[in-house]
Formats: C-alpha cells, structure tokens, sequence
C-alpha cells in the first residue's frame, strides 16, 4: 500500500501513541521492583527450607541418640538395682556376693559413663532445638512477608491490566476507521522495526529515526501527494507529515 488519506496517516499517530503506552505498561509489568524482591526472598526461602529439613533431620537423629542413651541408662540401673537387691538378701554363697560386689561397682562406673554420653547428648539437642526454633521463626516470617509483596504484587499488576483494558479500548476504537491495508502495513512495520511503526516529520526532521532528513531528500517529500505514503530512509517508518513538517 502506498497511499492512504492524511487523515487516516494523523490517525495512525493516535494508535502508535497508544501501542506505545501498552508496551509501556507492559514493560512495568514485566519490571515491578516487587518481582524483583519476591524472587530474591523466594530464594532466601528455599534456602531456610533446605535448612530447616537439615536441620530437623539432624534434630530427629539426635533425639534417636538420646532415647538409645536413656534406654542403655535405664537397663545398667536395672540390672544394678536386681544386683543390689540380692546383695542385700544376703542370700548365695560369699563368693557369689563377692562377685555381685564387684559387679556393682563395674556397673556404677558403666552408668556414670552413660550417663554422661546421655547429658552430651542432651546438651546437643538442647542447643540444636534452639537452633530449629531459630530457624523456624526465621522462615516464618519470611512467609509472612511474602503474603505482604504478594498482596503489594496483586495490587500493581491489577491496577496495571485496568490501565491497559482502557487502552486497548481507545485502541480499538481509534483503529477501527482505519483501512485494513494500512493497518495491516503499519501492524507488520511495528513487528519488523521494534513497536514504532510510524512517526511524524516535524520541521523537517525524522522522529522516526530522530536525524534531520537530507534537503533533496525533504524537497521530493514536498513534492509528493499528501495521500502518498512516506518513510523514512534512515529507520523504516512511516512518516507522517503535519503543517509543521517542513
């Protein structure tokens, strides 16, 4: 398509600025700063997560350990407790009381020694507890404050797509009168030359490629039709002209 009624030319003005401000919007969208801080606390996030499995796996080794320890405890008191219980009765022959005395005292040195790995063991479970508390609280809030740059997220973008339902409004609207050759030439411009299909020349100058256009240049454009379509040499855009074009 070569020519097109200048004021169907002004008109493709309007639906470029309007092109423009959804491509603008669009670009906000894509670059919330809240996107930015989401993604940055989802990756601290994931990182508590894979702590707090660590440490509630380390948590739940240690509390195995304790009850082991408790169990061993428990079973040389036991077994001490049946000693002294005979020991006491007085019943056996000497030898075998003499026997249960040195029985006994291995057996309080057996239980002091376990009772000793089961208050390590305590202590470590202890400190590791705190160290989950920690962890938990930390990650809890860190959802917390997701569900607010969620909140603060939903807010933008639905203020956003508004926006951009008006537009699209108006756009179609202002696009509808247009001729289907010229709309379909400026739609295929605007994918070949990055969403700027169409500018003005104003004072002799391109906005489409933002340099002064050459005088033989500008001379022949004078001299075209005002329905003849014309581009610019330098960025492949419609020119439109105006009374301020030259």
């Amino acid at each position: 398509m070569t020519t097109a009624p200048p004021e169907e030319q002004r008109r493709l003005l309007d639906v470029q600025e309007l092109d423009t401000r959804l491509d603008q919007i669009a670009h906000r969208r894509r670059t919330l700063p809240v996107l930015a801080t989401l993604a940055e606390l989802d990756g601290r996030i994931a990182d508590l997560d894979t702590a707090l499995v660590t440490s509630r796996t380390a948590a739940n080794d240690l509390r195995r350990e304790l009850k082991k320890a408790e169990t061993d405890v428990e079973q040389v008191r036991t077994r001490a407790d049946r000693d002294q219980a005979r020991l006491d009765s007085g019943s056996g022959s000497p030898k075998d009381l003499q026997a249960l005395q040195h029985e006994l005292v291995a057996l309080g040195r057996r239980q002091a020694d376990l009772e000793e790995v089961e208050l390590e063991v305590m202590e470590r479970l202890e400190a590791h507890e705190g160290a989950l508390a920690g962890l938990t609280q930390a990650h809890d809030e860190l959802i917390a404050q997701r569900g607010e740059l969620e909140a603060e997220r939903d807010k933008a973008l639905a203020e956003l797509d508004a926006e951009a339902e008006q537009v699209t409004a108006k756009r179609a609207e202002t696009i509808a009168p247009l001729d289907d050759k010229l709309v379909a030439l400026y739609e295929r411009l605007r994918g070949r030359l990055g969403g700027v299909a169409v500018a003005r020349l104003r004072h002799g100058r391109s906005e489409g490629s933002g340099l002064q256009v050459p005088g033989t240049e500008l001379a022949r454009i004078k001299a075209l039709p005002a329905e003849e379509i014309v581009f610019c040499e330098d960025s492949g855009r419609i020119l439109v002209r105006g009374e301020d074009a030259y």
